[in-house]
């Protein structure tokens, strides 16, 4: 078996993701504010940090990039190389992670909230598949976010995306 054949080697389950920015307040208010995140409580680790749940589990955790030399030697792997800046904070859009993919429910909410709050998002039917797509771009950081519904709950609303297997749709 070679390492691309899917031997996940133990994995079970993606635990959060860390999101290093100039700006975690702003950036933890957008995904509360704008997705329905819920900030919640975290351990001290002698820096700032917040922690946006889903029901009981935390999922985003954000903090200030370049805090402190205490963070840094924290967040620190033994293969980084001095000198070398690895928060990506301040590169809009840093490409070291493409997007974050949220699975949700409850789409007429969720494009209500998007609309009122002014969020412009694209509408896609996932190829090959039963999913209907929104991507959005969070504007502290740059961030793109999908979120992914069920094809059915599309379909019953009437939305009608504007990419789908075929290629590009007018809306």
């Amino acid at each position: 078996m070679t390492r691309h054949q899917g031997h996940d080697m133990g994995l079970r389950f993606l635990e959060h993701v860390l999101i290093l920015t100039h700006d975690p307040e702003g950036t933890r208010d957008w995904f509360c504010d704008n997705l329905g995140f819920r900030s919640g409580d975290h351990p001290d680790f002698g820096f700032p940090v917040y922690w946006l749940y889903i029901g009981e589990q935390d999922v985003i955790h954000i903090g200030k990039a370049r805090h402190s030399t205490h963070q840094d030697t924290y967040l620190k792997t033994p293969s980084d190389q001095a000198g070398m800046d690895y928060s990506a904070a301040g590169a809009l859009g840093s490409g070291r992670i493409d997007h974050l993919c949220l699975n949700c429910d409850g789409m007429a909410e969720f494009v209500e909230r998007l609309t009122r709050r002014g969020v412009e998002f694209s509408e896609r039917k996932a190829h090959n598949s039963h999913l209907y797509q929104l991507f959005m771009r969070e504007p502290i950081n740059g961030i793109k976010v999908e979120l992914n519904f069920a094809w059915e709950e599309a379909v019953r609303m009437g939305r009608v995306p504007a990419y789908t297997d075929e290629g590009a749709h007018a809306k």
